[in-house]
């Protein structure tokens, strides 16, 4: 596959299960994520990457902050087997540095790419991923339970693995209402 056919044919996929990718091929992935665009070359981004037993400390952050925020049983069961949506998941969050002409806006941005670039390596290696974010990615808590200071943000969650079923492609989505051509 191209990077032209990668482009126009990845998509997400939430139906994960094992393999996860091995030693080697997650290297592919994070060093993919190194190679973004990095204004500064900042590296305003720290990744964890969680496995096996990494997956339930996942687990038992987003289950306590659930408590904390004393969400229903429902909501807390809910949580805590989102981890094991695949066999493995990547955290991306931001480690802002300060900086006179990067904000941190563009740093999150930066951060954000890292979460692309490693979900279109996983898809080029021939695995399945789903970026995800929602209200777990912006908690306080869960930050606090993944080391992540408040100040930082947590770009995605990047769910990894082997594609349990095919999926249904994607209808192509047109350009032409989002985009402007300007010639003077």
């Amino acid at each position: 596959m191209n990077a032209i056919e990668l482009l126009l044919n990845r998509q997400s996929d939430p139906s994960l299960t094992m393999p996860a990718p091995n030693n080697d091929e997650l290297h592919t992935i994070l060093t993919a994520g190194m190679r973004i665009p990095d204004h500064g070359a900042l590296k305003p981004f720290t990744i964890s990457v969680y496995t096996d037993e990494g997956l339930s400390k996942l687990s038992r952050a987003f289950v306590k902050a659930m408590t904390l925020k004393k969400a229903e049983q429902a909501k807390i069961d809910k949580v805590a087997k989102m981890p094991f949506r695949a066999p493995m998941v990547v955290v991306v969050s931001t480690d802002y540095q300060p900086h006179e002409k990067v904000p941190e806006k563009e740093q999150l941005i930066t951060a954000g790419c890292v979460v692309h670039a490693m979900q279109m390596a996983a898809f080029s290696l021939g695995y399945g991923a789903m970026w995800r974010t929602g209200d777990l990615a912006f908690n306080n808590d869960v930050k606090s339970s993944l080391n992540i200071t408040l100040h930082n943000d947590i770009a995605g969650f990047l769910y990894i693995g082997t594609k349990a079923k095919d999926m249904p492609v994607k209808p192509e989505r047109y350009f032409e209402d989002r985009v402007r051509i300007i010639n003077g």
